[in-house]
């Protein structure tokens, strides 16, 4: 276990996606959308660091697998808002791309730790 939530691969490579999202995305939408699309991805994009951050907290595994499923999820509708962001030409194709593969690497290696803290969790009982 990592001694810090700051040490997980999976918290190190969503907070780079937030960070993205923050300097390369959310400044290209258009001041019509600052309380839509332009919340709605700040807001996920912060939910998805700080559920991995509030789950390894817990140092309960079954707890800890659930925020993960939450950071799961915010790290999908990431790609869904980037999507729209591209449908309306709000955003390149090069950047939906990196969001594309930033989102993937974010899920693998969040399935990653969820099954090392199941294997964990079996290996207690």
């Amino acid at each position: 276990m990592a001694e810090n939530f700051e040490n997980l691969q999976c918290w190190q490579v969503c907070n780079e996606l937030k960070i993205y999202i923050k300097e390369k995305i959310l400044p290209s939408l258009p001041k019509t959308e600052r309380f839509e699309l332009y919340s709605q991805l700040l807001r996920a994009s912060r939910s998805a660091t700080a559920n991995i951050a509030e789950g390894w907290g817990r140092y309960h595994y079954k707890e800890n697998i659930k925020f993960l499923f939450n950071a799961r999820g915010s790290i999908a509708e990431i790609l869904d808002h980037s999507l729209e962001a591209k449908a309306w030409d709000y955003i390149s194709d090069e950047k939906l791309q990196y969001v594309r593969l930033q989102t993937e690497s974010c899920i693998k290696l969040i399935n990653g730790y969820i099954k090392y803290l199941r294997r964990q969790a079996e290996e207690k009982q």
